[in-house]
Formats: C-alpha cells, sequence, structure tokens
C-alpha cells in the first residue's frame, strides 16, 4: 500500500505504483483533465512519473506558477524542434521556462535570425503542437548522450558536466532534446504561441565565451490568453518608466556622467522630495532619529561588515588615497555607518531602541547588461533604517515596521501583495554569516511577527541576505506584474562584528538585536514602479505639478503670479504657462503632462478674485475663491 500525502494534509492510499495522473483520477475526472505537471516529494515531474514509494504530491494545473513552468518548459522544447527544421545547421543549447514564458539559447552559425521569420516559426510551432506528441523523459547514459551531441560543442560542456545516472533525454514527435524533466502530457495543450523577440546573450552569461541568439517567447492553452497577454504588453510598453520618466521630464541619463547614474530633473526631485517628506513624517511619529553618513568609507569598515568578502570584487574598486595603504570604498550599504554612529554613545537598555533612519545613497557596480532604466542602477538611494533593541522589544519592534510599510503601500495605491519570508539556504549554509542559533531566532522572529499580523506570505529558502533573513513585500502592479518593494531583516550578526552592547538591567554588557528596513526598497526603484503603476498619474498630493496657471493673455500674467503664489503659500505646487498659445493648445499639453488642475485666468477672474477651474479626466469644475480652491484641494489631496 502506497500512501500519497496531498497539500492539505489528506491522505490517499493506492495498491502498487501509481502516477500523478492516477491520484488526480480518484480525486475527479475534472482534475485529471486539468493537471499537466505534478511535484512529488519537492521535485516537478511528469503527470506519468511512477510513485513506488509513500509520497507528497501537489497536483499542477495551468493555474498555478509551477504548472505554467512546465507549459512553458516545453514550448521551448516545441520551439527549438521548429527552429531546427528551419536551420538545420543551427546548434541548440538551454531552453528554460522564466516568470512569464520561456526562451532558447541558439548558435545560428553563419545564418541568423529575424523578426521577419518569426511567423513562419511560430506557425510551425502550433503545426507540430497539433499532433498532440506525448513527452517522453528517459534516461541514457553519458556514452550516449556524448554520442548523440557530439556535433554540438554546447551540449556536449553541459553533459561533459554531469554523471552516468544523471543525465535524461526528452522525445516528443521526432524532436530530442538534453533535458531534466518536468513536461506537460503532450504538445497538443499548447494552442498559441508568439515569439516576443531575439536579442545577443553569451554562452553560460560570460562575454569570454561565445554570442548566442536567445529567441524569447510565449505560450497559452488558449488563443483568448494569448490576445490578452499581448495587449498587456503593449500597455507595458505604453506605461515604462523610460518613457513616461523623459515625456513628464522626470529623469535622464547621461553617457558623460556615466551609465546607470541618474540624473533627476526638476520635476523628478519634487516627486522624490515629497516621497521623502511623506516617509519623514511617518517615521518622526514612529520615534525615527535622522541621520546623514558620507558617501563613502574606509575598506575596512566594510571587511569589518562583511560586505567586501560577499561583493567586493564585484562592486566598484577601492579608491586610494596619498596615504601608502589607504582605501576608501564607495558606499555599498548604510548599514554598517549605522553601526558606528550607535557606537559613538553608551547605551543602556532603557534607551532602547534607538531607530536610525537616513535616505542614504549607495553605489554597487551592475554589469552594463543588467542595467535598466531606474530599476536597475549603479548609484541610488536607500530609505535606510536600522533599529537596535533588546531581544524582548524585537517582536514589537518587527510589527511596528510591517505596520510603517503597510501604511506606505495603501497610501501608495499598493495593496495587492503577499509577503515572502526569504530563509537561508539549510543545504548551503557556507554562503551566510553568523552562527545557527542566531539564524534560528532570527527567522523565528520573522516568521512569527508575519503571522501576527495576519499577513498572506510564502516562505523562499535560500533567498535570505547573508548576514540574516528578510521579509519582502511582493507587490502586483495594475497590469499584474510582481516587484519586489519593501523589504524587512532581523540581524543577529552585524551587531557582533561590530561589537555592539548595551547594559542591560544587570549592569552587564548584552548585544542588541538589529533590523534593516526600507519600506521604499530604493527610490529609483520605487519611482520605476510607481510611474508604469500610476502610467504617471500620481496621486494628487505626490504630484510634482498640481496646477498649472493658464491666464488667456500677457495681461493676466501679474494675476496668474499672484494666485500662484497664494497657493504655493499653502503648499500647493505649481506653475504658470505664459507662453503667447491659445488657451486650448495649453489645456491639451497640461493633460499630456498629466497636471491635475489647470486654473484658467482672465478678465473676470481678475476682477472677481477668483479662478476657473479643470480638473485632468473630469472637465470643467466652474468658478471658485483661492480660498475655496485651497480647501477643496486638500481634502482631495488627504492621504
Amino acid at each position: 500500500m502506497i500512501k500519497i500525502t496531498l497539500p492539505d494534509n489528506s491522505v490517499n492510499e493506492f495498491e502498487g505504483a501509481v502516477t500523478p495522473l492516477d491520484v488526480a483520477k480518484s480525486i475527479s475526472e475534472g482534475l485529471a483533465r486539468n493537471t499537466i505537471s505534478a511535484i512529488v516529494n519537492d521535485k516537478q515531474v511528469e503527470i506519468t512519473t511512477p510513485i513506488t514509494t509513500d509520497s507528497t504530491v501537489q497536483l499542477l494545473t495551468w493555474n498555478d506558477d509551477l504548472g505554467k513552468k512546465a507549459f512553458w518548459h516545453s514550448s521551448a522544447h516545441l520551439l527549438a524542434q521548429a527552429i531546427m527544421e528551419f536551420y538545420p545547421q543551427a546548434k541548440l543549447t538551454i531552453g528554460p521556462a522564466i516568470e512569464s514564458g520561456f526562451y532558447y539559447d541558439v548558435d545560428f552559425g553563419d545564418e541568423s535570425l529575424s523578426e521577419k521569420d518569426f511567423e513562419k516559426i511560430e506557425k510551425k510551432v502550433l503545426e507540430n503542437a497539433k499532433k498532440a506528441s506525448t513527452f517522453s523523459l528517459y534516461p541514457v547514459s553519458k556514452e550516449e548522450a556524448l554520442k548523440t551531441f557530439a556535433d554540438n560543442p554546447y551540449k556536449v560542456e553541459l553533459i561533459s558536466n554531469l554523471n552516468d545516472g544523471e543525465i535524461t533525454f526528452v522525445t516528443h514527435d521526432d524532436f530530442t532534446d538534453l533535458c531534466r524533466g518536468g513536461h506537460i502530457p503532450n504538445t497538443g495543450i499548447v494552442k498559441a504561441m508568439k515569439i516576443l523577440n531575439a536579442a545577443g546573450a553569451y554562452w553560460r552569461g560570460n562575454e569570454k565565451n561565445p554570442q548566442l541568439t536567445r529567441v524569447y517567447g510565449i505560450s497559452f492553452p488558449k488563443q483568448k490568453d494569448l490576445t490578452e497577454h499581448l495587449e498587456r504588453l503593449e500597455e507595458a510598453k505604453r506605461r515604462d518608466h523610460r518613457k513616461l520618466g523623459k515625456e513628464l521630464g522626470i529623469f535622464a541619463f547621461s553617457e558623460k556622467v556615466g551609465a546607470g547614474l541618474p540624473l533627476w530633473l526638476p520635476k523628478g526631485t519634487a516627486l522624490r522630495r515629497k516621497l521623502e517628506n511623506f516617509l519623514s513624517v511617518a517615521q518622526k511619529k514612529g520615534g525615527y532619529e535622522f541621520v546623514m553618513s558620507p558617501h563613502i568609507g574606509s575598506k575596512e569598515l566594510y571587511v569589518t561588515s562583511g560586505h567586501w568578502d560577499k561583493y567586493g570584487a564585484d562592486s566598484f574598486q577601492p579608491i586610494k588615497t596619498p596615504n601608502e595603504g589607504e582605501e576608501f570604498l564607495l558606499k555599498p550599504m548604510n548599514c554598517p555607518h549605522h553601526c558606528e554612529i550607535y557606537k559613538t554613545s553608551q547605551w543602556s537598555y532603557r534607551d532602547l531602541p534607538k531607530r536610525y533612519a537616513e535616505f542614504g545613497t549607495v553605489y554597487r557596480y551592475e554589469q552594463s547588461g543588467e542595467l535598466h532604466g531606474l530599476t536597475r542602477v549603479r548609484g541610488f538611494t536607500q530609505d535606510d533604517a536600522h533599529l537596535f533593541c533588546t531581544p524582548d522589544q524585537l517582536l514589537e519592534e518587527f510589527e511596528k515596521v510591517i505596520d510603517l510599510t503597510l501604511y506606505v503601500f495603501k497610501s501608495l495605491g499598493f495593496e495587492d501583495f503577499v509577503t515572502q519570508v526569504s530563509l537561508r539556504d539549510p543545504d548551503n549554509k557556507e554562503k551566510y554569516i553568523g552562527s545557527d542559533e542566531n539564524w534560528e531566532k532570527a527567522e523565528s522572529a520573522i516568521i512569527n511577527a508575519a503571522e501576527k499580523k495576519g499577513l498572506k506570505t510564502v516562505i523562499e529558502y535560500g533567498e535570505a541576505a547573508f548576514y540574516g533573513p528578510k521579509l519582502d513585500f511582493m507587490v502586483k502592479d495594475a497590469l499584474g506584474r510582481k516587484w519586489q518593494l519593501g523589504t524587512i531583516q532581523v540581524d543577529y550578526n552585524l551587531p557582533e562584528r561590530f561589537d555592539l552592547h548595551y547594559i542591560g538591567s544587570d549592569n552587564e554588557k548584552h548585544r542588541p538585536v538589529m533590523i534593516h528596513r526600507a519600506p521604499f526598497g530604493s527610490m529609483e526603484r520605487f519611482i520605476a514602479i510607481l510611474l508604469e503603476n500610476t502610467a504617471g498619474d500620481f496621486p494628487l498630493w505626490l504630484s510634482p505639478d498640481q496646477f498649472i496657471i493658464l491666464p488667456i493673455s500677457e495681461k493676466y500674467v501679474d494675476y496668474a503670479k499672484k494666485v500662484s503664489q497664494f497657493l504655493e503659500n499653502h503648499d500647493i505646487s505649481g506653475q504658470i504657462d505664459d507662453r503667447n498659445e491659445k488657451t486650448g493648445k495649453k489645456i491639451r499639453d497640461a493633460e499630456l503632462n498629466k497636471i491635475p488642475f489647470m486654473l484658467v485666468v482672465g478678465e473676470n477672474e481678475e476682477k472677481d478674485g477668483t479662478i476657473s477651474i479643470r480638473r485632468r479626466g473630469e472637465g470643467d469644475l466652474g468658478v471658485m475663491n483661492m480660498e475655496d480652491f485651497v480647501n477643496y484641494f486638500k481634502k482631495e489631496a488627504a492621504i
């Protein structure tokens, strides 16, 4: 008798060997029809894989992320098959599923692939998919595998790094590939497919290796799903923060300044300051103290913290001074500086917690191929804070940080999220610093706080920082994309490395616990995501320009200045459009620039001390005196 434990902890018993498909049929025929993959004892397998011992089983459909992974991985094989039919001299390398779709890296040799070739390949993929060929996974010896792919140096390299007993092939139709498994039952499930683009990629990500063509694709079980996905992609292009940032005058890049180093334009700077002020007010109420630290630090500081050992070789290299042996680094993290700030005084348990906050700019050398607008840069500002508390205060402080993060998200319209408990990899502990005891305490604190707050959580092993576990907030934007924004980390290790202590009630020295937190994550990345989530239509309180005054002729510019000064005195920010243009064009331009209020002034307004108001997306709101407009605005802009 074989016992199969399902995710709800129910147990089904079977006589003799069983497959995931059998398990699905035992539950319902409908589930069996929709099951396309399975997890057996933490390994993703085909639904026809025999199960011969007591096991845990999770059945996967298209609606599961891992179900999509199997679907897209299988589709990569279909793509490779079609490519080889048109380019028989091409050399295939690898074709994994990715977060949204899949890719296959191909060496086309003397031939090349262009966008005009996409359609014929897509048609061939769907033509082959209609055959409903079964994906058959089977083991082969290393000798046989090397012989099969003798003319493909990429596959030979992969096989050479494997041992006998570890090598499997998968065959569907007349196509065979090297593969570890995790496929859908047959190709007929793939009903729609699109090649999204093709780009250069180095073999195994090493620029010293040959350059390949990475062919990106996506597939679906229904044509309707593909159509909707392509519509979302078009909307994503419209919302691209790089496009909007340029159009709205938020930020720019300069080759002379350097790749990955953004320049914040006046509107972008106004936007950043409003975000900083918003969080500063909340932090002040939460008992935070504001500190500042320099943009560089002695190399020894980061040796002590462990950052040099973990990141030094891949970051900006040390800055040498005229003094022999003296070296500094561009600051990669704020936490070592804050540890040193904590050490400037002797603290009692009565003084804790200490909460130090800083909008601190840090620098990390991202590879040029990794840079992307504001989401991956080399210089960025973290809304950083580090809390030093007693072990007894840890849970309460962690919960308060969760509350602050939730307040930030709600105020900015990010209400669809899950929290990821990022723990260390239990099978590779050498990647981390600190004792097992400290790690266990830190991980328990995060899990308990998340449970107490009723957060929807997922646990990911191997995603912790090198010095401690994290609670990461995974936010879904208006297009359904997931982003990691806020993060909270518990750290028992840096207080040890910096020899931090406080005097306890027993008059003895004790180690504080450290909490790292950043609700925004980084100002750059947060603003990029905010731009795309809102399509540039920021919440009223956050808009860089909240109004624009449109005098109908130059005679009324002086009155426009008077109105502007009045509004600015009430902390409402904006500008005057005194161009020699028709009012209609000024209104259209203001709409394109996503300015919330257009205030038209002319003879009647000047005489009566009023303004004619238009609101973006709503039209004419009528005439108000300036005091009434301020009251109306404050009510509308309230967080």
